[in-house]
């Protein structure tokens, strides 16, 4: 099937809210799409607030009256907030009880325990692709900074070496594989199958994260030659073995006291355990989400409609089954087996969620804006003009999330804007290639970080990097795995 965009046509009863013009219309949506970018990189409002204005002038541009702008936003930040905000609050739950019961520093030492120093930066791409499967990048970075630092320190192995794949593996799985909340979004907004979302976004996070990490990892390493020294503090240029310089400055360092509890390596556990969780307990709690939703991409492709086996297994692997699946043996196998009491477990639990509230109501807003988009006829013009152009349906939803990524710096914002804007253009597409358009969009939301994107920062201050070497290692390492992912889809989408 060609991937080139076709006009969808509205139905007579799906008959826009606005009777404006094209040009009106398309003015509607820069217009709307330029304040919610002047409003959160220039005036710094927070998203939500910024998508909620945006949306605004957009609707009012577009000739849409104000009760209907109200209706159908909230009608969209309903339905959006319906569909992903219990697999983030579900995620968040998971990820906060593997940090406190010590399960991720488990898998982190076992694994390390195994390897040497050459396979090493195999063994963090590893890491951090296990770890991120149940966290949202930025509690992953948190969790996984310190580890990467102390390992840097104890090896002797530069903390590019181990710092970019481990980056890597996070920021891959936070972009294109599901339940997290980028790809979920797209999915629901795209009405794009799970199934084909889920086993793409796998086959392609594989290549990119060889690329994109431990292959990468060498080049940035000498574009940015960093190393840990005795103290524990990254420094550029400084062998690890080398006593720290008192006139040099330190931004990060590995005392244990962030999220996670404890060091990789020191035997210790986390505040309120008092033994560490078995590696398979907390491998089987991180997994076991994903593998419930391929049992149910691997039904859905061979199990006929209709039957019990296909109504089990569509049950068990919808991501909001199996993330609380997930939780439910994470509270036995980390939880209880970390030695921790249910009245801890349960605030642990409940302590993932607030930092977790701020990506909800971004998500909720993004639809809510999308839907509005939508509704005012503004999607379908622009769905004609694409039409016209004969620009491959992938490279265009990846050219719009990059465009939105550059200008906001949120990789959020960028997946449920372009995945509203590409939405009608998706209709005429097949289930498969529905779904690699969800991946093209969340390809293009990891392009090019920089300095307006929080994660930017993170990485900048943990590691104790220049702004212009945070931009040679980290800006470079997402744009490679923006490149290569959209390369995968590309081809994907030739051959089925």
């Amino acid at each position: 099937m060609t991937t080139t965009y076709a006009l969808h046509l509205l139905a007579a009863d799906d008959k826009p809210l606005s009777s404006a013009g094209n040009g009106q219309l398309i003015a509607a949506a820069l217009l709307g799409i330029a304040t919610v970018v002047v409003l959160i990189v220039w005036a710094k409002f927070h998203p939500f607030i910024g998508l909620i204005l945006g949306t605004a002038v957009l609707g009012a541009v577009a000739a849409v009256a104000p009760g209907d702008i109200v209706t159908s936003f909230v009608d969209g930040l309903g339905s959006t907030f319906g569909a992903v905000g219990l697999l983030i609050a579900l995620g968040a739950m998971l990820g906060k009880l593997l940090a406190d019961s010590g399960g991720a520093n488990q898998i982190v030492d076992s694994i390390i325990a195994r390897v040497g120093p050459k396979t090493l930066p195999w063994a963090m791409a590893l890491i951090a692709a296990i770890i991120g499967l149940p966290m949202f990048f930025e509690i992953g970075v948190v969790i996984l900074v310190p580890i990467i630092l102390l390992v840097a320190r104890e090896t002797g192995v530069s903390l590019m070496k181990v710092g970019i794949p481990a980056l890597a593996g996070l920021s891959i799985l936070h972009g294109l594989v599901p339940p997290h909340p980028g790809p979920e979004t797209a999915i629901s907004l795209l009405h794009a199958p799970l199934s084909y979302t889920l086993i793409f976004g796998l086959i392609i996070a594989v290549p990119t994260l060889i690329l994109a990490g431990p292959l990468l990892a060498p080049l940035m390493d000498r574009l940015v030659p960093v190393h840990v020294g005795a103290d524990g503090n990254a420094r550029s240029g400084v062998a690890a073995d080398q006593q720290p310089d008192a006139d040099s400055s330190a931004t990060a360092d590995i005392s244990g006291d962030e999220p996670g509890g404890t060091e990789a390596g020191d035997g210790q556990v986390a505040a309120g355990a008092t033994r560490r969780p078995s590696f398979w307990g907390a491998i089987i709690s991180v997994a076991l989400p994903v593998l419930l939703m391929l049992v149910k991409a691997v039904g859905d492709l061979t199990l006929d409609e209709g039957t019990g086996g296909r109504d089990f297994v569509d049950f068990i692997g919808e991501p909001s089954v199996a993330l609380l699946a997930g939780v439910l043996v994470a509270m036995l196998a980390v939880g209880r087996a970390s030695g921790m009491p249910r009245a801890k477990i349960h605030q642990s639990l409940g302590s993932g969620l607030p930092g977790v509230a701020s990506i909800m109501l971004i998500v909720a807003a993004g639809g809510g804006f999308k839907t509005v988009l939508s509704d005012s006829g503004v999607s379908e013009v622009i769905a004609g003009y694409a039409k016209d152009s004969h620009m491959s349906v992938l490279l265009l939803g990846w050219l719009v999330a990059v465009a939105i990524r550059l200008a906001t710096g949120s990789a959020t914002v960028a997946t449920v804007t372009a995945a509203g804007i590409v939405e009608p253009l998706g209709q005429t597409l097949d289930q498969p290639h529905l779904a690699l358009l969800v991946l093209a969009v969340g390809a293009g939301s990891l392009f090019f970080s920089h300095v307006n994107d929080a994660g930017f920062w993170l990485v900048k201050e943990y590691f104790g990097l220049t702004v212009w070497q945070t931009i040679k290692s980290w800006s470079v390492m997402e744009t490679v795995i923006s490149v290569v992912a959209l390369i995968c889809v590309l081809i994907i989408g030739t051959i089925i």
